[in-house]
């Protein structure tokens, strides 16, 4: 039997191969290659994913490859056994607040650490931190410190991300944003705190899993959030600032395929992000449950809804989602304020639920991702993007994702 040090040796020598053969992929394929954070990654990047289907099994595997693999932050604490235990069963009260949230920090700082050993100096590794959390400035400053690479903020404009990252002037800093007026608000606000985004994700709301970055229901597929309209307007934005260089773009949202990819790359993209592909991988952090469902579902299984953070969103129509959206106008009818959040430690700034939000959903999202995240078909939410994925409903790793996606001719139609 091996000993830990010469499995772990053994892992990495196996990554070096793969990442050797991933990259000669790419430059055979006539793919360009992502300039972010000093180095040049593979054009795929692994979006994140909470509660915790994103953690650092996969964001590391994906950065040994050489691309950049992201953490979901929100809510580690069930990825380990002891946190999960010491924040049980607490009573309710400010210092079950204060146990809960150091609890998940601790998470996200073991995380990243995990992460890094994996990639062993490969790819980057990225902290996903949506804007709408109660905890996002201090999961920033927590992954900063913590020595992640680049943070990616989505779920609200991040206005003030320059300011919580001063003293990180080599963290990449990652804007997600769905449309160019939105590149030119950041671009101009951040312009005056002296820093730029190290890239921005361009994020398509009518392909995308999860929280969707759009402001309405209904405005999900508006035209105006076409790749073919958004990429050359940011790109037309970028050049006249100067920065058409130093920022690349990547564009998120029903990519499926290299067709997919070259395409991005045609209309100015440098790359592309994914999530559910990656987290139906062998190497996905989720219950294997959880990936069977994300990978067996059908176009019509899928559903778009209004989450309980105010914003549109896109999930699997499981036994819970069906039986939420049919009582979903009722409970809206019913929706008041309550005195105090029933998870003792708020995870959203504004809650439908909590705060009586009658548009918004209610429901308890962090109840249902972690039901998700255990593979739970009764209680789970599963997000997931529109589109079938590129091994169908198979689960495959990693490596094999990459392959396909770097290969001209894949088999899977353009989006």
């Amino acid at each position: 039997m091996l000993s830990a040090q010469s499995s772990n040796r053994l892992q990495s020598a196996t990554a070096d191969s793969s990442a050797l053969a991933l990259w000669q992929m790419m430059e055979q394929s006539g793919l360009r290659a992502l300039a972010l954070g000093g180095r040049q990654l593979l054009p795929v990047v692994q979006g994140g994913m909470g509660v915790g289907v994103s953690a650092h099994r996969l964001a590391g595997t994906v950065a040994s490859m050489g691309a950049m693999g992201t953490i979901a932050s929100v809510d580690l604490r069930h990825h380990h056994p002891d946190l999960a235990e010491r924040t049980r069963q607490l009573p309710m009260g400010p210092e079950s607040k204060e146990t809960i949230d150091a609890a998940n920090l601790e998470a996200l700082r073991r995380e990243i650490a995990q992460a890094k050993a994996i990639a062993a100096g490969r790819g980057l590794i990225a902290v996903n931190v949506m804007k709408a959390l109660n905890a996002y400035a201090a999961s920033v400053r927590t992954a900063l410190e913590a020595g992640a690479d680049a943070v990616v903020v989505g779920a609200g404009l991040p206005l003030d991300l320059p300011d919580l990252a001063r003293d990180f002037p080599a963290a990449g800093l990652v804007p997600i944003l769905s449309d160019a007026r939105g590149v030119q608000l950041i671009v101009r606000k951040w312009e005056r705190k002296q820093r730029m985004p190290a890239a921005i994700v361009i994020e398509h709301p009518a392909h995308a899993g999860g929280h969707l970055g759009a402001t309405r229901l209904g405005d999900v597929h508006d035209g105006r959030f076409e790749f073919d309209v958004v990429l050359p307007a940011v790109q037309d934005f970028l050049r006249g600032a100067g920065l058409e260089r130093t920022v690349p773009v990547i564009a998120a949202g029903g990519i499926r395929s290299f067709e997919d990819i070259r395409r991005m790359q045609s209309l100015g993209a440098a790359a592309v992000q994914m999530g559910t592909a990656f987290a139906v991988t062998e190497e996905g952090d989720a219950h294997r449950v959880f990936k069977e469902v994300l990978a067996g579902a059908r176009s019509e299984d899928i559903v778009e809804f209004q989450s309980v953070a105010g914003l549109p969103a896109r999930a699997v129509r499981t036994a819970w989602m069906q039986g939420y959206l049919k009582v979903e106008s009722t409970l809206k009818a019913a929706a008041h304020a309550k005195a105090r959040c029933a998870k003792k430690f708020d995870c959203l700034v504004q809650c439908g639920l909590r705060d009586g939000l009658a548009d918004w959903g209610q429901f308890c999202i962090d109840n249902q991702l972690v039901a998700a995240l255990r593979g739970d078909l009764k209680k789970g939410l599963f997000f997931r993007g529109a589109g079938s994925l590129p091994f169908g409903d198979a689960i495959r790793p990693v490596r094999d994702l990459f392959e396909r996606l770097l290969t001209p001719a894949s088999g899977t139609a353009a989006a």
